[in-house]
């Protein structure tokens, strides 16, 4: 029905004091109707203690929040954040730079590192510093160690090298090279080789002795063109506890000399009569052992042959 107010209600419960109806109204543009006066308000929102604690929240989150930047303030501060890095460490164009002393406290994976132009490098550890190489498979190829007693480095070969790059220091599972014009041992007992040595030239400082030994062994120099021993301003002494041994399987022994002296050489007898006394006769026995015997007008070794063995 138009313009109209249809009111329904639960019969029978007339006693209750707010009795809930509904209501249905149609109605045309500008009709009035009125509202019943018993009519229920519903109250939308959050009230008493869930208010109270959503309040509560709210500050709590906002406490957090303050405390949150405020430390992000502070770390910044303290870590020397920048736009160009942070603390000592500085984003260059080509890489990295850090200036003054560092600490790290794990591995370090860098492919250059240098100093600056006017300071030197220094690695410094409580233990020992290990520099370490490797290939793609990620196994170590080369690695140096400095500790406190000992510098190791394990390769398959150690070189150094001068400015220039030359080759001064050499090492390798088969040889070492020095590649310096003079190798020089300052040491007061001089250099131990417990096997060969193959060099073109041992000599000595100026004004001191150059001594070859072997104090339980024998010593020998091989040479296929010959072995020269040159004194230019002193004496040559071959000492031997034993026998010294001149050999040469292809040719003859020369003593080159204005005066060849052999102070102890076994003396033979004396000549017959009529000999010169003052001339005396050099005897080889047939071992090689030289002895004197007084010159006479013919060879008197025959005669004094006894002293061989």
């Amino acid at each position: 029905m138009k313009g109209n107010a249809v009111a329904v209600c639960a019969p029978g419960l007339q006693e209750v004091q707010q009795m809930v109806c509904e209501q249905y109204t149609t109605t045309t543009e500008g009709t009035h109707i009125e509202r019943p006066e018993n009519q229920s308000v519903y109250k939308i929102g959050i009230y008493g203690w869930r208010k109270r604690c959503l309040y509560l929240f709210v500050l709590l989150l906002l406490i957090i929040l303050l405390v949150n930047f405020a430390l992000t303030i502070w770390i910044l501060k303290v870590m020397w954040f920048s736009p160009t890095g942070m603390g000592h460490l500085r984003v260059m164009k080509d890489g990295l730079r850090l200036e003054g002393e560092s600490e790290f406290l794990f591995s370090l994976y860098a492919k250059e590192i240098h100093s600056r132009v006017d300071s030197s490098l220094l690695l410094q550890s409580a233990k020992n510093v290990t520099v370490n190489a490797c290939n793609s498979g990620g196994n170590v190829t080369g690695r140096l160690t400095v500790g406190p007693k000992m510098v190791e480095v394990q390769s398959q070969e150690f070189q150094i090298n001068s400015e220039d790059g030359k080759p001064l220091f050499t090492v390798d599972e088969q040889e070492v090279v020095v590649g310096t014009d003079k190798l020089r041992v300052t040491g007061p007992e001089g250099a131990l080789f417990e096997h060969s040595v193959e060099t073109p030239l041992v000599s000595a400082d100026p004004f001191e002795d150059l001594s070859l030994e072997s104090p339980t062994r024998s010593l020998s120099m091989n040479a296929p063109k010959g072995v020269h021993i040159k004194a230019h301003a002193g004496k040559i002494e071959a000492l031997s506890q034993m026998d010294v041994v001149f050999h040469s399987s292809d040719g003859m022994l020369v003593l080159d000399a204005e005066t060849v002296c052999l102070p102890k050489l076994v003396q033979g007898t004396w000549g017959p009569a009529g000999s010169s006394q003052g001339l005396y006769e050099i005897c080889v026995c047939p071992d090689g052992k030289l002895y004197l015997t007084v010159a006479g007008t013919g060879s008197t070794c025959h005669e004094n042959s006894h002293i061989c063995p």
